[in-house]
């Protein structure tokens, strides 16, 4: 997603909701079409028709995918909505203006159980144990939740990662920053194999020559070393460059690359895959201070900006996503068609030094979206399925498709829920942020509308609901049992 600025700080805030008495009570278990317009589903035995585009606000879905409940933003954190993490029964969703922390004991009914102010795009978010990360990547006066906006030309101008213990969910503490070159964008947690340390792979681009901290030709990534019963010691162990000879130059309609956007780990396979702006890669991670360069591939004629990564779970093929227009443009359309803004699939063959990542196919949603809505691939997860490839993701103003890409060549749509545009006249950014699937249950971060929950029933998935995770952050990524 492309930075938006936040509005001016104000000092660090933690509201824990019980003790405010800012509960809602008429929000928690809304249905579906709660904006005020009925939900309608697809013709029955259909998955994506040609349907037409719904009214504003209006909710439509396959039969097999429902909204069981939307928990709307609130004051202080009434910026756009970004990234979610799951540990136990916690959801924490990353906010322009900080983060909230969700209880999902009851998927149906989630209640906010305090909300941190702490402003700094995009606030992308990781957890680990009684740790919790944001990414800062608009240049601030300072590392304290009590900044302002401040130029990217001046020295002293701040930006990075935020460490906070939340091992009181209802009272997080503000514990440590790091400062990272050209700031973070998003960032990647990596399990240390001592299990004292997690690591923090900072992705972070766009350097310009008048910004101090953020110098061309920045081909690298930072890692943060955090040593888990002493975070106050965390630090930049490292900035691997990852294109020595140089990214892809760029191209009309095609990113240069100049850092990454996104990396998702695999920890147990030892592999991660970069999304690099004009670049997709992949790494062995097998030294975590010092991943290596195993194959990089490209996309000259389709791709405008390499944006994230998701691996199957035998690690034998990687989606890539296209965040064509910057996630603020409508390109789900029929002017830009099926393999402009979608996500594009990887077979991994080969073995250790000698695996490549070999193109099979383009897949996107099906259907046709507004001129007035943005819609692009985004953020999404494997769904833990038995013998399948299968992945939930979010795509803006699109809303959320379920697929399966089992046969790399021939991807296919089993599911979808999407809301109506926000507006009929003009284009208005907003939409499903990240989608993923969690113990039972699809989450959605809508940057506008707020925490929104699902329920997926097919007889294609029930196998997931054999699986348990005890976190979750969608960007490290977890093995689980198949055949």
């Amino acid at each position: 997603m492309t930075i938006f600025r936040t509005p001016r700080a104000r000092r660090l805030t933690t509201v824990s909701l019980a003790a405010a008495g800012l509960l809602l009570a008429s929000v928690a278990t809304a249905p579906p079409g709660s904006a005020g317009v009925a939900a309608r589903s697809a013709p029955s035995g259909t998955v994506s028709a040609t349907n037409t585009i719904p009214g504003v606000d209006e909710i439509v879905s396959s039969p097999n995918l429902r909204q069981i409940a939307n928990l709307p933003k609130q004051a202080p954190l009434d910026a756009t909505n970004s990234d979610i993490s799951f540990q136990g029964r916690y959801a924490f969703a990353g906010n322009y203006n900080g983060f909230v922390i969700y209880d999902i004991s009851r998927p149906s009914a989630p209640t906010v159980v305090s909300q941190v102010y702490c402003p700094g795009s995009q606030n992308d978010i990781s957890v680990h144990g009684d740790l919790l990360f944001l990414s800062t990547d608009s240049s601030r006066s300072d590392d304290s939740c009590n900044s302002t906006s401040a130029p990217a030309t001046e020295k002293a101008s701040w930006e990075g990662i935020k460490v906070f213990d939340i091992s009181d969910k209802a009272s997080p503490r503000y514990v440590k920053a790091v400062e990272t070159a050209c700031g973070s964008h998003t960032h990647t947690l990596v399990p240390g194999k001592d299990r004292k340390t997690v690591y923090l792979y900072v992705s972070s681009y766009s350097p310009r020559a008048e910004f101090p901290d953020c110098q061309p030709p920045h081909d690298s990534i930072s890692i943060v070393k955090v040593p888990l019963r002493s975070p106050t010691d965390a630090a930049v162990v490292s900035t691997p460059n990852l294109f020595p000879d140089g990214g892809y130059e760029g191209r009309p309609g095609g990113s240069a690359t100049t850092g990454c956007h996104d990396i998702t780990a695999y920890p147990e396979k030892n592999l991660a895959a970069g999304a690099c702006m004009g670049d997709g890669i992949l790494m062995d991670i097998s030294n975590r201070e010092a991943p290596r360069l195993i194959n990089r591939v490209r996309d000259t004629v389709n791709f405008a900006f390499w944006h994230s990564a998701t691996f199957n779970n035998a690690g034998t093929k990687v989606v890539f996503t296209d965040e064509l227009g910057g996630g603020g443009a409508a390109t789900c359309n029929e002017a830009i068609g099926p393999d402009r803004g979608a996500d594009a699939i990887y077979d991994i063959t080969g073995r250790g030094n000698a695996r490549k990542m070999e193109f099979r196919s383009y897949y996107k949603i099906p259907r046709m979206n507004a001129d007035t809505e943005n819609c692009v691939a985004h953020n999404g997860s494997l769904i833990p399925v038995l013998g399948r490839d299968i992945m939930v993701q979010a795509w803006y103003q699109g809303g959320i498709s379920v697929w399966d890409f089992t046969d790399s060549a021939n991807p296919k749509e089993i599911a979808f829920w999407e809301r109506g545009p926000l507006s009929a006249d003009r284009l208005v950014g907003g939409g499903t942020w990240s989608a993923y699937y969690y113990n039972g249950y699809i989450y959605s971060n809508d940057m506008v509308k707020g925490l929104d929950v699902l329920k997926l029933t097919d007889w294609r998935t029930w196998t997931a609901n054999l699986v348990r995770y005890r976190e979750l952050n969608a960007q490290t990524q977890p093995s689980y049992l198949s055949w």
